[in-house]
C-alpha cells in the first residue's frame, strides 16, 4: 500500500498557541481521497484533529480546504495525484491547510457563517413574486430553467470564495458565491424584482463590479458553476438589457472599451479612464462635475505614470487605428445584426456538443 505525508496546518484558538504544522503518515490507494487519508490520520493517530465532512462523495460541500495550495474538496481530491502535485512543487509532503478568506474555527474548519452565508443573504436569496399566487403552480418555460441551472447546481462548498482574489483585497465584495446565487434569481422568470436586484448590485461598490474577471472561481469550483461567468451575465443584464448607470463607473467602462475598439481596433488606453468616468463619453467626463472630480482623483496616478516613464505624452494624446477599419465594423455590424444576444450555456451543451445538444444551446438565448 503507497504511504503518503499528510502536512497538516493546526490551529486551536481556544488553546491560546499560534497556529503551526504537523506531519501525519497515511497508507492508502492512490485512488482513495485527501479526505480519507486525513481521517485515517484522525482515526489511528490524532483524535483532536479538526476537519468538517459528511456526504464523502462532493454532495455536501462540507470539505473544502486548500490543498497545495489549491481550494479544493478533501473528498474528491486524490491523495495519488495531490502527492504528485506536491513532488511537482519540490514538496515532500501533502500541504493541507483551512479555505482562504474566511475566519478559522480550529484547524481545516472555517467559520462559513461569517463570510459565505453571510453573503449569500445580502443577495436576497429567494424568489419575490408579484400579485396573487397561481391556483395550482409557476409554469416556467423551460429554455429559462435551462439559463438558470447552472448557477442552481452550486453546492455551497465556499471554495470560490476561498480562491477570491478580490475578495482578499476587498473583504467586502459580495463574492462569486453568493453573485452567482443572486444570477439564479435574476434569470428566473417567476421573480418581479429583476431590475431592482440589478440596480442594488450595480451600484454597490463591492457588488458586481468588483470582480477583477481573474477566472480563479471559474477554475476552482467542482460543480462546474462558473461563478465568474454568472458575474458576467449580471453585468450584461444591468447594461445591455436595463441601461443602468452606476457610480462605480460599470456602464461607463463597458461602453468606453467597446467604442473605443469599434473605433481604433485597439484600446486607445488614455482616453479609457476619462470615458468611463464620462459614462463613455469624453465629452461629458469633462462637462459633469462628478466626473470631472472623479478625473481630478486620478491626476496623481497620471503624473506618476508620467514621470515613470509608463505613459508617454505622445501615446497618451495620438492612437493610431488598426490597419483594415472594414475588418473591425464588419465585426460589429455581424454583431449588431443579431436581435437577440445568445447565452450559450456550456454546464449544458458540453465542449462537443452535437445537433441535440446544440437544440438545447439554442433554448438557453436570452431574449
Amino acid at each position: 500500500m503507497p504511504a503518503y505525508t499528510l502536512k497538516l496546518r493546526r490551529y486551536d484558538p481556544e488553546s491560546g498557541q499560534s497556529a503551526y504544522w504537523q506531519e501525519f503518515n497515511v497508507e492508502l490507494a492512490p485512488e482513495r481521497s485527501v479526505l480519507d487519508g486525513i481521517l485515517q490520520a484522525r482515526n489511528d493517530q490524532d483524535g483532536s484533529i479538526g476537519i468538517r465532512c459528511s456526504c464523502q462523495a462532493a454532495i455536501c460541500g462540507s470539505c473544502g480546504v486548500r490543498i497545495n495550495g489549491k481550494s479544493r474538496l478533501a473528498c474528491n481530491t486524490k491523495i495519488g495525484e495531490a502527492a504528485e502535485r506536491a513532488e511537482k512543487m519540490g514538496r515532500d509532503a501533502i500541504v493541507v491547510e483551512p479555505m482562504g478568506n474566511m475566519p478559522v474555527i480550529k484547524d481545516l474548519i472555517v467559520d462559513m457563517d461569517a463570510v459565505h452565508w453571510k453573503k449569500v443573504q445580502r443577495v436576497v436569496p429567494w424568489l419575490l413574486p408579484e400579485g396573487d399566487p397561481p391556483e395550482r403552480e409557476y409554469i416556467v418555460p423551460a429554455e429559462s430553467m435551462i439559463d438558470i441551472t447552472q448557477s442552481m447546481a452550486c453546492i455551497h462548498c465556499g471554495v470560490c470564495v476561498s480562491a477570491c482574489l478580490s475578495m482578499e483585497v476587498d473583504p467586502e465584495f459580495v463574492g462569486p458565491a453568493a453573485l452567482a446565487k443572486a444570477y439564479r434569481f435574476v434569470g428566473d422568470p417567476r421573480d418581479a424584482h429583476e431590475e431592482e436586484r440589478l440596480r442594488d448590485l450595480a451600484e454597490d461598490e463591492h457588488g458586481i463590479y468588483d470582480c477583477t474577471h481573474c477566472f480563479a472561481c471559474v477554475e476552482v469550483c467542482p460543480k462546474d458553476v462558473a461563478p465568474m461567468n454568472q458575474i458576467m451575465r449580471l453585468r450584461r443584464r444591468a447594461t445591455g438589457d436595463y441601461g443602468i448607470k452606476d457610480d462605480n463607473n460599470g456602464y461607463g467602462h463597458e461602453k468606453a472599451f467597446v467604442d473605443l475598439i469599434e473605433r481604433y481596433g485597439t484600446l486607445h488606453e488614455s482616453q479609457l479612464l476619462p470615458r468611463s468616468y464620462g459614462q463613455g463619453s469624453l465629452v461629458r467626463s469633462q462637462l459633469d462635475p462628478h466626473s470631472v472630480k472623479q478625473l481630478i482623483t486620478a491626476f496623481p496616478t497620471v503624473v506618476n505614470g508620467l514621470k515613470s516613464g509608463k505613459v508617454a505624452p505622445k501615446a497618451a494624446l495620438w492612437h493610431n487605428k488598426l490597419p483594415d477599419q472594414s475588418q473591425v465594423r464588419r465585426i460589429y455590424n455581424e454583431v449588431h445584426s443579431h436581435g437577440e444576444r445568445i447565452e450559450l450555456n456550456m454546464y449544458i451543451v458540453g465542449e462537443s456538443g452535437g445537433e441535440e445538444e446544440g437544440a438545447m444551446a439554442e433554448g438557453s438565448q436570452e431574449a
